[in-house]
This record gives C-alpha cells, structure tokens and sequence, in this order.
C-alpha cells in the first residue's frame, strides 16, 4: 500500500482520488445512459456520439493548457474550477434530457443544449487532473511519485465502471433515465465541498520535477495508458520529438488504429444491446450497464492484474492485444444474446487493455530519459483524438449495417498486426523491460 507523509497527506490523496474517480464516473455513466435516452426520444444515433465527440474534441484541444496553468496557479483552485464545470455540465445535460423526456422541448432542442452542457465538461473537466498530479506530486518524493501518481490515475479506471454500473441504479421518477446526471452531481457537490473545506491551499510549483499534465478524455474503455504519468515525472526538457519520428511512429501508429477501434465499438454497444435484445429503451439499461462493466472490469483486468503478472514486454502486449481484441470485436457483432455481447465484448476490452499500455511502453522505451515528457505527450494526444471522431465513425457505421463498425474494427486491428509483426520487431530497446516489471 502507498505509503503518503502522515501530516494529514493520507487525507488529501484520498480527497483528490475521489475527485478523479467522481469526473470519470459522471462522464461514463451519462454515456451509458444516452443511447437509451436517444432511442426514447427518437433521435439519431449519429447525434448522440457527435455530442461526446464535441466533448472530447474540447478537452483535447484544452488539457494542455491546463496542465500549464496547474504549474502556475493555485492548484486548489484549479481543481474547484474543474469540479464546477462538472458539476454545471452535469446539471445543464439533466435538465435537457428530463425536458426532453417530459416533452417540454422538441428532441432537437434537447440534443442543442446537452451539447452545449457537455461543451462545459469537456472545457473544465480537463483542470482538474494536472492540479491533483501536481499536488500528489509535491507530497511524495521522487522515489514514491511514480506509484503514487499510478494510483490516482487508476480513479479514472475505477471510474469507467462505476459510472456504468451505478446508471441503472440512478434512475429515477419523473426524469427517468435523466437521473444519473442529477444524483452525481449531487455527489460532486458534496465532494467539491469537501475539497473547499479540508483541501489545503497550495501555491505554486517549486519543484520544476513536481509538475501536472495532459490527461486523456475519460471515456468507456479508455482507461489511462500511463503517459500522462509518465510525463508528469519526467524531468523538464526543451527536447522535442516528431509524431513521425521512426523511433516512436510504429507504436503511435498502432495506438492510433487501436483507439480508433475501441472508440467505435464502444460507442456503439449501447445501441447495440437494445437492437439484439429487443428491448424498449427504458428497459434496456441494466443490461447495457452489464455489457459496459464487464468491458471496463476486462480492462482493468488486463492492466492491473495480468501484466504485472505475465511480464510480457511492450511487442508481446501489442501483438497478443490485437489479436485478442480482433477476436472479441467480431463476436460482438454476430452476438445475439446478453450473455454473449458481454462476453465479446469482454474479450475486445481484454485485447484493447494490454495494446494501450503496450504502445505506451514502446514509445517511452524507444527514446531516452531527456525526452520521455515529450513521447508522453505523443502518446496522451494519440489517447485523445481517437474518441474525437473514433465515436462518430462507429455509430455512423453502425446505422448502415449493425455489425459493421465490429467487422472494420476487427479488420482494421487484423491489418494492423501485420504491420506490427513488421515494423516492431526491430525495437529491441522496447524488448529490454515490461510494463509491469
């Protein structure tokens, strides 16, 4: 167990985890809910991810920045700026969707202001992480940080499958499956309360080596690789290193392809699971939640569990990823039962959670300690920009034939394992560690 100064440390780490795992869970579970919601309404498939693709282009376009300010501003007040944009995003979406539930607004008129609610999220969500690294960072020496900044970061993971799995228990009367976004941002209420009133006041960076960074948007199955860890620990650099540099470009190449992929098959199983199952919208949420937190508890699994414990080194996790992923993406096409969709999608999630660190590792091995802040940063955008458009190509395809954003991310994933059996195999510096070493 991490071991955090006893000078009421212990306390601000958990506060500042819970804010990571509250941000994370608020996205996820409204994601879980809107396909449902979409379907009640009658509007487009291809809507519902355009407006969590709006969100996660924002929070692309912004986090870095924040990252920058966390380093230079109150870290304090960095975080109740970014629980405030949650918790007013959270508020603006359930009043749009119980509007549009109740028939008070026209579906249109819905979609309009739950983008502009998510439009918030995406601006302001991003703050919070770089200030909690910063602050985590400050708290620990150089030989803890890592582990330390490791374990907050697992809050956006733990948060991929609460949200999911506490949607269906968060619906309520009247609203309906509105519900979730109201109940969390209660808690987010009280957590930013929290954070105002026992969170101590920080300043500004002292220690160049203790700084905050870019986090990828939290989104189903997108559990953090890492690299935004990586480059909150790296030691400052002017050094800079090209998308396209050879050294890196394989590895970011895959992550790129692998993104895509999950963004496309993840966005589309909630619509997925009310078609095979046959199921009225409403009613369709719990088994929705089942599929999701079996795909986020396989990720999870990968990561935490069998990495460490396999050992395998950054080329062995991507190839096996691929192909496990590529297995698992197919079958959830042609499933046609709960059962199977949940196991399926399981598998894929299990494949996607061993690439995702595997390309992280790879890129950072493949250069030296002077530009790991750099290569982390590559790779926290990679992160980024797949659930950008990733989403929308998915549900997209998705409307012209049910299967078909599985059977292209399956081939995709297929083609590119042909060019990693090629273009990695000569990384021997990515060869010399694990990941979970």
């Amino acid at each position: 167990m991490l071991k955090l100064p006893s000078d009421g440390r212990s306390r601000e780490f958990t506060l500042l985890f819970v804010v990571m795992l509250t941000i994370a869970a608020g996205n996820t579970a409204l994601q879980s809910v809107l396909p449902a919601i979409g379907r009640s309404l009658e509007i487009p498939d291809a809507a519902i991810a355009v407006a969590f693709s709006v969100s996660a282009l924002v929070w692309a376009l912004v986090a870095q920045r924040w990252a920058r300010k966390s380093d230079h501003h109150g870290r304090k007040a960095m975080i109740l700026l970014g629980m405030g944009g949650f918790i007013a995003s959270l508020i603006l979406c359930g009043l749009a969707l119980s509007a549009g539930i109740l028939g008070w607004i026209g579906p249109a008129a819905t979609m309009l202001a739950f983008v502009f609610g998510r439009l918030l999220y995406g601006y302001f969500g991003a703050a919070a992480p770089p200030a909690a690294q910063a602050i985590v960072a400050d708290s620990t020496t150089r030989a803890e940080r890592t582990r330390a900044l490791t374990l907050l970061g697992s809050a956006f993971g733990l948060g991929t499958i609460l949200g999911p799995a506490l949607a269906p228990f968060l619906i309520l009367p009247i609203v309906g499956l509105a519900g979730p976004a109201y109940v969390i941002a209660v808690f987010g209420i009280i957590v930013m309360i929290a954070v105002a009133r026992l969170l101590p006041a920080h300043g500004v960076i002292h220690d160049p080596s203790a700084h905050g960074a870019a986090t990828s948007y939290p989104t189903i199955g997108g559990q953090s690789s890492g690299a935004s860890i990586t480059a909150a620990t790296a030691q400052r650099s002017s050094v800079d290193v090209r998308l396209r540099d050879p050294r890196i470009w394989p590895w970011m190449l895959v992550g790129l392809v692998m993104g895509h992929a999950q963004a496309m098959t993840g966005q589309a199983i909630g619509f997925l699971v009310i078609d095979r199952l046959g199921l009225p919208p409403a009613m369709a949420q719990q088994s929705i939640g089942i599929v999701l937190m079996m795909g986020a508890g396989a990720t999870l699994l990968a990561q935490w569990g069998l990495i460490p414990l396999l050992s395998l080194t950054p080329r062995a996790l991507v190839i096996w990823g691929i192909v496990i992923a590529a297995i698992g993406s197919a079958l959830t096409g042609i499933a046609t039962s709960l059962h199977a969709i949940s196991v399926a999608f399981a598998l894929s999630s299990l494949g996607f959670g061993f690439v995702r660190p595997g390309f992280t590792a790879g890129a950072s091995l493949a250069v030296g300690a002077e530009e790991q802040g750099a290569v982390a940063g590559r790779v926290t955008a990679v992160n980024g920009a797949t659930f950008v458009v990733g989403p929308s190509i998915g549900v997209g395809l998705y409307e012209v034939a049910k299967p078909l954003p599985y059977a292209v991310a399956a081939f995709a994933l297929l083609v590119t394992l042909v060019y990693a059996l090629r273009a990695i195999t000569s990384a021997r510096s990515a060869d010399e560690a694990s990941p979970g070493r």
